[in-house]
């Protein structure tokens, strides 16, 4: 027995004294061993000591809490509460719908006080709607308010800051704690944290802001806008830069940057990082510091070499030149660069984390963009190389599409603001993410005419069907005597000869009463009568009676033959969403004039189809009405003859493309009777980048009779009134007719199709 414990207390000794040697010195670091209670240490060296650890920063950037300037996570959110005092609001708990009831969605301005100076940008929010079809003067009729208070600037040390905000508001009795009102913001937060403070109280208005940060943001409420310059186009735009001859996509850079680097404060890491990507080839990443007042007070070594070389490069022709384009935060999310690359359709790279991009709500950015990383910048190169050239064309002409539409000038951007507040207050009859993200885009594909792809003339090549086989002939009569011409019988009895109509509407406006039904000619269509308002602007009216997609637009004095009818709405099914028809007139822009001309001289261009004899989709009768603004229309109404200009106007502007002249008999004429005269038109010099259809165009024709006279003469200020409102002339020329296999071919008549078309 004694020899056994004697072993054991041997074994025990043996092990003890291993683990002392091989492991003691960690052991002597436990508390246990010490005899008090001491705070474990590790094996590790500590941060101030230079001679153990090599850093590329200094031990007291190290030990300090980070940048000064940087805001605290507790700033960041102190500063959220502040302006978002309402966070958790919500379209169904913030807003009255009830207001939107009766008279629609109609915008109010507050009435601008002299006193109260307002920025260039800011003026032309304001005007963009007042001159829009949502606006009322009547705040009893309003959906949504407007503030006359300039809010984009809200940097107190900018001299646009306006001060006493929240004074000035409590002060409007309409104000109602913010309840369906609209704030837009493009600038918020100063230097060093730019915060998205404010410095006013939004109650529960809605906020259209640039550089939105997500966590702030408040889906289905608020709506991210683009940051854009005082000088960004009122309306029109210039256009984007791919063309058709830009094909094959791949340019001379690959990857380009070229912009300001701030050497400390809030967005410098990303920018202070953007020369390890720079190679020199196809890779340009070029940065200068010498911005600001006192950037030589802080520049570092790199500042002189990256200011010599940031000057050997245009920034201009970088973008022209280059397939992707770097978008990093400044010092708030958000850059002019944004709007710059999608134009250049260079397709933009952003590094802005946290960034709630423009309208993400409709639009797809994914098939228009690529959203990098900040802290992942050396992969970015990999990345761009590894997109297919069909993906990166792709991209480009997405680029194009969403600038054009959405982009390019304020009225677009202010226009798709109020178009997405106005899809949430009927989400049944709001546009579906496909009609925002395909041409035309979601501001001409109006919910009001229907949700229905199949209805719209642009997707039947996407959905592989084709417009309904029947049309129905629209013929207005404004015949004085108020009793039916010859020309209007033989009209009507030509029109209900074609195999393809399938109704005749005709639009009485005349003051007196239409002939009653006997008086009407026997036809093997249904023939009705609608009675008109004494307005030129009736005729593109969206009357409940026209079910067919084509609609045949005539005047009670237009010649036109059966043949004619039928091989022009074979043509009309081919091109749904274009003007076809006969009459064919053209614009130039006349330099000695300096505005816009319109002539009838049969040459080999055109850029108008006069709708006293044309096809068109239905659709365009809703757009006519509920697209464009009242003030339009009522300078149509006043200006004899510039209805159907106006009509070609908006179906360039909505298609990109030119009308259809189709064949016609060398006997068909165009009388059209005396109308009253128009206002005096105004001038306008053709925009940046406006190219005349023809600059070496012949002048007008000369017209018999001082009524032709003024006629031609009313045609040409409507042409160029028009010009002025849409802010460029949108009419796109061509060189194309369109006749029938065979037509004027030797060869015997009973191959021919349209025999009479040649006679």
């Amino acid at each position: 027995m004694q020899t056994r414990k004697k072993y054991i207390f041997l074994t025990f000794l043996a092990s003890w004294l291993l683990l002392f040697f091989f492991g003691g010195d960690q052991l002597r670091r436990f508390a246990f061993f010490s005899g008090k209670k001491a705070e474990a240490r590790r094996n590790w060296p500590r941060w101030t000591d230079r001679s153990l650890l090599k850093s590329f920063a200094n031990p007291e950037e190290l030990q300090s809490d980070g940048d000064p300037s940087l805001p605290s996570p507790r700033e960041r959110r102190a500063a959220r509460l502040n302006v978002y005092k309402n966070s958790r609001c919500r379209m169904e708990t913030c807003f009255d719908f009830s207001r939107c009831e009766k008279h629609g969605f109609k915008v109010f301005t507050y009435p601008r006080e002299r006193d109260q100076p307002l920025s260039e940008s800011y003026s032309k929010i304001l005007t963009s709607i007042e001159r829009s079809r949502y606006y009322t003067p009547n705040p009893e009729e309003a959906c949504l308010f407007i503030l006359s208070i300039d809010t984009l600037d809200r940097d107190h040390l900018s001299s646009q800051y306006v001060r006493n905000v929240d004074e000035k508001i409590r002060g409007f009795p309409l104000w109602n704690g913010g309840r369906n009102h609209l704030i837009f913001n493009l600038y918020s937060g100063t230097w060093p944290n730019y915060t998205e403070d404010l410095g006013f109280d939004i109650g529960q208005a809605i906020l259209a802001k640039a550089s939105f940060y997500t966590q702030n943001f408040r889906p289905g409420f608020d709506i991210s806008i683009p940051l854009f310059s005082k000088d960004h186009p009122q309306r029109g735009g210039e256009r984007g830069w791919l063309y058709q001859d830009s094909v094959p996509p791949k340019k001379k850079y690959l990857l380009v940057f070229k912009g300001k680097r701030y050497l400390t404060g809030i967005g410098s890491g990303t920018r202070n990082a953007l020369h390890h990507i720079h190679n020199g080839k196809d890779i340009i990443s070029l940065t200068t510091c010498k911005h600001g007042k006192d950037w030589e007070k802080h520049k570092d070594t790199r500042c002189d070499k990256d200011n010599v070389n940031y000057e050997k490069f245009d920034y201009q022709e970088l973008l022209h030149n280059s397939t992707f384009c770097i978008v990093p935060r400044g010092r708030r999310l958000g850059s002019f660069r944004f709007l710059e690359a999608l134009q250049a359709a260079c397709i933009p790279v952003l590094l802005s984390d946290g960034w709630e991009l423009p309208f993400a709500e409709a639009i797809d950015w994914g098939k228009a963009v690529v959203v990098g990383n900040e802290k992942l910048l050396l992969q970015i190169p990999s990345v761009v190389r590894c997109i297919h050239p069909e993906q990166v064309l792709a991209f480009q002409q997405q680029t194009q599409f969403l600038w054009d539409a959405y982009f390019s000038s304020v009225d677009k951007i202010v226009h798709t603001t109020l178009e997405i507040i106005k899809d949430r207050l009927l989400p049944h009859r709001s546009r579906s993410r496909f009609l925002w993200n395909v041409l035309p885009g979601g501001l001409l594909a109006l919910p009001e005419f229907s949700t229905h792809l199949g209805d719209f003339p642009f997707y039947y090549l996407q959905r592989g069907s084709s417009p309904s086989e029947k049309f129905t002939a629209f013929i207005r009569v404004i015949s004085p005597s108020g009793s039916l011409s010859q020309p209007l019988l033989r009209l009507i009895q030509a029109v209900s000869g074609s195999q393809f109509c399938a109704q005749i509407l005709v639009l009485w406006s005349c003051e007196k009463p239409p002939p009653p039904s006997e008086k009407w000619p026997q036809t093997s269509v249904p023939l009705s009568i609608i009675q008109g308002q004494g307005k030129l602007s009736d005729r593109f009216f969206p009357y409940a009676a026209i079910r067919t997609d084509a609609v045949l637009s005539l005047d009670e004095h237009t010649s036109i033959s059966t043949s004619e009818v039928d091989f022009a709405f074979v043509v009309w099914r081919s091109f749904p969403e274009r003007i076809v028809g006969f009459p064919a007139r053209s614009h130039f822009w006349d330099p000695e004039q300096r505005r816009w001309g319109y002539t009838s001289k049969w040459t080999n261009e055109l850029s108008i189809i006069l709708t006293t004899a044309a096809f068109y989709h239905r659709y365009y009768h809703s757009l006519f009405t509920w697209y464009l603004p009242a003030g339009l229309r009522e300078l149509v109404d006043g200006l004899a003859t510039c209805e159907d200009i106006l009509m070609n106007v908006l179906v360039a502007a909505v298609t990109k493309l030119p009308p259809i002249k189709v064949t016609q008999r060398k006997q068909h004429k165009e009388n059209v009777p005396q109308q009253v005269g128009c206002k005096e038109g105004s001038a306008e010099t053709p925009p940046a980048g406006e190219q005349s259809p023809s600059p070496q165009h012949s002048p007008p024709a000369k017209v018999k009779g001082t009524a032709g006279g003024r006629r031609f003469s009313q045609r040409q200020d409507c042409l160029n009134q028009l010009a002025d409102w849409f802010g460029y002339v949108p009419l796109v020329s061509s060189q194309l007719r369109l006749d029938p296999v065979l037509y004027k071919d030797q060869v015997s008549i009973l191959r021919k199709k349209y025999l009479h078309l040649e006679r």
